[in-house]
């Protein structure tokens, strides 16, 4: 069964909406977004949510200081890296905690991803590449260039009601990763929520 993460909450309400549809992970968004949160936001929102949900903080280019601090205090579980962090950089993470590293791909080859496979992270992320974007295009790629994987993979960009069943029957991902999908101007949408889920488990 395919797991599903929705990416980007920024309130207590998105939360309420979370608790009731049981998602397995939330991604609390800390780089540079329309979607930004503090870490004092953060630690609110993950107060209110249900115990059994997890939550992927998204870094780009991230002090590992900061990292850390959110995961000593347990406000995220799972460490989302989507900018330029290189195996030092995930090296040095892994000396300071044993959190999983899930390392971001922004998809234009096959090699790339495969090389990706090969930094010291628990799994990937594969998205769509924009020039000069680190995320949140909103917009799918080709999933003929997914290899297969020895790590487990979430599988972003451009996802949503419409197309999750070919995504996910396309690549077999260990979790779909959703934002812009499950939202109408701007905000979560709890129905589109509520939709997604129940067809990524259902498949």
């Amino acid at each position: 069964m395919t797991q599903v993460k929705i990416c980007g909450i920024k309130s207590i309400e998105d939360v309420k909406v979370i608790n009731k549809y049981a998602p397995d992970y939330v991604g609390f968004v800390f780089a540079k977004s329309k979607r930004q949160i503090t870490q004092t936001q953060a630690k609110k929102l993950k107060s209110e949510l249900n115990c059994n949900i997890k939550t992927v903080g998204v870094f780009v280019n991230e002090s590992i200081e900061n990292i850390v601090n959110l995961c000593k205090n347990e406000v995220i579980d799972f460490i989302q890296l989507h900018g330029d962090e290189d195996e030092k950089y995930i090296k040095t993470l892994n000396l300071y905690i044993k959190n999983p590293v899930i390392k971001a791909v922004r998809v234009q080859n096959t090699q790339q991803i495969l090389n990706a496979q090969n930094l010291p992270c628990q799994m990937l992320l594969l998205d769509t590449y924009t020039k000069n974007q680190y995320g949140g295009s909103g917009k799918t790629f080709d999933y003929t260039l997914i290899p297969k994987l020895e790590k487990p993979f979430f599988l972003a960009g451009g996802i949503n009601e419409k197309n999750v069943r070919t995504a996910i029957k396309s690549s077999n991902p260990f979790c779909i990763d959703v934002s812009s999908g499950v939202e109408t101007k701007g905000e979560k949408d709890a129905l589109k929520i509520k939709n997604i889920i129940e067809i990524a488990k259902g498949i």
